[in-house]
C-alpha cells in the first residue's frame, strides 16, 4: 500500500475518533477498498460484512466508503455502535462537513456548547470547525451513521486561530 494511501485511511480514521494505532493496523486491511477509492467511487452497495473497522473498549465503528465520489473528497462514511455510556471520543471539530443519523437507542448530542438529547430518527448536521459528539447515556447499545466530507472545488475552511483544542 502506498504511503499516501495509508495516510489518508490514518487520517479518515483518526478523525472519525478511531485513533492513529487502530488506524494503522486497520490500513492494511482496507487495502482493496481504499485502493478503489483512489479514483472516485461507482455506484455500489456496500455490506455490512464487507465494511471493516475496529471493535473498541467503546464499541465498534465499520467504515463503508473511504475517498471520494464525483462532487466530494475527503469521504468517510461508516456504522457506529457504541456500547451503553460510551463515546467514540469527546466533542470535537474538524474541517470537513458531518452528518450523523441515530437509528438506534438513545443519548445525548454535544453540539457547539450545548447538549441535547439524541433519539432514534434524530439528525446531526455540524459545520466545519464545529465542536460535536454523541455519547450513548441509555441502558442499550445506540447505534448511527455517519457521513463527513469536503465538496470538490471548494477549498476546505482553515483552521480556526484560536487555542481551543481539537477535542474536547
Amino acid at each position: 500500500m502506498s504511503t499516501q494511501l495509508t495516510r489518508k485511511i490514518v487520517s479518515a480514521a483518526s478523525l472519525c475518533g478511531i485513533g492513529v494505532l487502530a488506524a494503522t493496523v486497520l490500513a492494511p486491511r482496507l487495502t482493496g477498498a481504499a485502493e478503489k477509492a483512489a479514483k472516485p467511487w461507482a455506484s455500489k452497495v456496500v455490506s455490512w460484512d464487507e465494511a471493516k473497522g475496529p471493535v473498541e473498549d467503546w464499541g465498534e465503528i465499520r467504515l463503508h466508503l473511504l475517498g471520494e465520489t464525483f462532487s466530494t473528497q475527503d469521504l468517510l462514511t461508516g456504522i457506529a455502535v457504541l456500547k451503553p455510556g460510551q463515546a467514540i471520543h469527546g466533542p470535537h471539530r474538524h474541517a470537513e462537513e458531518e452528518y450523523m443519523v441515530l437509528t438506534e437507542g438513545a443519548g445525548t448530542w454535544h453540539l457547539d456548547g450545548k447538549d441535547i438529547p439524541a433519539k432514534v430518527g434524530d439528525v446531526l448536521f455540524a459545520e466545519p470547525w464545529v465542536y460535536h459528539g454523541l455519547t450513548n447515556t441509555s441502558k442499550a447499545p445506540l447505534k448511527f451513521f455517519v457521513i463527513k466530507y469536503n465538496g470538490k472545488g471548494v477549498a476546505p475552511p482553515p483552521h480556526p486561530k484560536d487555542s481551543r483544542p481539537d477535542e474536547l
